[in-house]
């Protein structure tokens, strides 16, 4: 989780609605940023952000403010869940196999494909919103990706 955001929004039937990547050039940006975000998503139910810091501090008082569950996770929490330990050795790996399992979820969600480059902090967000789908119940094991 950075000024440069991944997001990915799930349904209630655990399928990948959208997802997009995120600039902000500072921290105030973000701020202001994550309203506008927020108020143009459907309903959430939950956030989950990987990191910490004052990035995830800003997320976490909206989605407090907008009564949303928030989540704070790390890589080492998602990664076991939907890649094999050789697909996760280190992070440049971890990163290369993130982008091709996240084309897969948004196939097998039935949305459309990247125009162009699909970048990591956006295939990551896909990926953790697919743990988070798992781990709430919203799907009862990893779709045949």
């Amino acid at each position: 989780m950075g000024l440069r955001t991944g997001l990915a929004i799930y349904g209630p039937d655990g399928r990948l609605v959208s997802y997009r990547s995120k600039h902000f050039a500072k921290i105030a940006e973000l701020r202001r940023g994550i309203g506008t975000i927020l108020r143009d998503t459907p309903p959430l139910a939950w956030i989950w952000l990987e990191g910490g810091g004052d990035i995830a501090t800003v997320w976490e008082k909206q989605a407090v403010h907008r009564g949303i569950d928030f989540r704070q996770l790390q890589a080492h929490d998602w990664r076991p869940t939907l890649m094999l330990p050789r697909q996760q050795r280190n992070g440049e790996i971890a990163k290369r196999e993130a982008d091709g399992l996240a084309r897969r979820v948004i196939d097998w969600s039935g949305i459309g494909r990247p125009k162009g480059e699909l970048r990591h902090d956006t295939a990551e967000a896909i990926l953790i919103g697919l743990h988070g789908a798992i781990s709430v119940g919203l799907l009862q094991d990893l779709p045949p990706i």
